[in-house]
């Protein structure tokens, strides 16, 4: 059997979640040897899409509002450094109802902590987007500071400034862990082809993977399920579904979001409801002709122009969601030095960057976990409640 020097940390997953906890791990000078059985932000992570929204705007959840203020500054401080456009400022608009319960408690909270915003009538909404056909949407709350991050390559771009500052990087898949009946220690794992990996801490950061590596605690707890997403072409020269005359948006009322034609990739269009169970290493990541059809439907509705948009490309990825949608940040119940870390439920990946910096503090420094990330509070019925 192989084995290796005791690491200080090491992460298994090298998603967003995983890169930038062991960016931050690194950056504090400790050794660090990074996990992934596919690589950074593979075909088959959460974390491996074209892009991603990053928005404020979290209803009355005032803690991931901080987050993602925090994060998106890390997150253009970060690019600064590799000097790479990896952030589009398209701004972000919310799709509205009358007396909308979270749009309101959106508007509440980003006044609260000082985010700039608009709030936009219909007669605003139809004025400054003439393409988009708001059917039963009444009014928007615009945040022009957010948009959208290239999400595969940023990933990628983190690990590799990982691994320049002197992480190691292990591509192998790890064993499933089943914990013993008393309090202990972990002072090794083992990979599938046999090799022993020894830490001081382990911090597992494998999404929906998590499930599989510890059936006996998350099976019932963590729940990837299959998303499909479509990227729909523009005709040649029609700038209306680019930014900036195009905003990435959200409507929560219609369970769908999209991103503007950036790139050259084309519009992108995703449903935000959960989809069925999914494997993320045997499931066929073909999307479905009732998907299809409904995203076509909606295009037509709410973007006339794109009625007889060509489809140029397909994804199907995960979400891996807990019972509620908040996040999974807590130690294992059967070892003092085991951390386990998901959950990201389809809105995770801006957060990346102040989770990463949460949780390397919390694994070298000590201190308190928030108490809705903690494992008691994951139950196994779904009734999200974080979007």
């Amino acid at each position: 059997m192989k084995t290796s020097p005791t690491y200080d940390v090491a992460v298994i997953g090298a998603g967003v979640f995983g890169a930038w906890i062991a960016y931050h791990v690194r950056r504090s000078g400790k050794t660090v040897a990074l996990l992934d059985a596919y690589g950074a932000a593979n075909s088959r992570a959460s974390s491996g899409g074209e892009s991603r929204v990053i928005r404020m705007g979290y209803g009355a959840d005032e803690i991931y509002t901080r987050w993602s203020m925090r994060s998106l500054a890390l997150w253009q401080e970060f690019f600064r450094t590799v000097d790479e456009p990896l952030f589009h400022r398209t701004g972000v608009l919310w799709m509205a109802r009358q007396d909308d319960p979270y749009a309101v408690n959106s508007l509440r909270t980003l006044q609260h902590l000082g985010v700039p915003f608009e709030t936009l009538s219909r007669a605003d909404l139809e004025q400054r987007y003439p393409q988009i056909a708001f059917g039963s949407v009444t009014w928007g709350i615009f945040e022009p500071d957010s948009g959208v991050l290239m999400a595969r390559r940023a990933v990628q771009r983190v690990v590799q400034a990982t691994l320049t500052s002197g992480a190691d990087y292990v591509p192998e898949a790890v064993a499933p862990l089943t914990g013993p009946t008393f309090r202990a220690r972990l002072d090794s794992l083992t990979t599938r082809s046999g090799r022993s990996l020894r830490a001081v801490s382990f911090i597992f950061a494998c999404g929906p993977w998590l499930p599989k590596l510890f059936p006996d605690l998350l099976q019932d707890r963590i729940h990837p399920t299959r998303q499909e997403v479509f990227f729909f072409g523009v005709d040649p020269g029609d700038r209306r579904f680019a930014p900036p005359l195009m905003p990435a948006w959200i409507d929560f009322g219609e369970e769908i979001y999209g991103i503007p034609d950036l790139e050259h990739r084309g519009v992108k269009i995703a449903p935000d409801r959960h989809g069925p169970p999914f494997d993320p290493d045997r499931g066929e990541r073909v999307v479905t002709a009732e998907g299809l059809s409904a995203a076509r439907t909606f295009l037509a509705q709410r973007f006339p122009g794109l009625k007889e948009a060509p489809l140029l490309e397909t994804r199907v990825c995960q979400y891996e969601n807990t019972s509620n949608g908040d996040f999974l940040i807590d130690r294992h119940p059967a070892f003092d030095n085991v951390w386990l870390v998901g959950g990201g439920s389809g809105h995770g990946f801006k957060h990346g960057p102040a989770l990463g910096e949460y949780v390397a503090a919390r694994v070298m420094e000590g201190g308190p976990v928030e108490p809705r990330f903690t494992l008691a509070t994951k139950g196994t019925v779904q009734q999200r409640a974080v979007f």
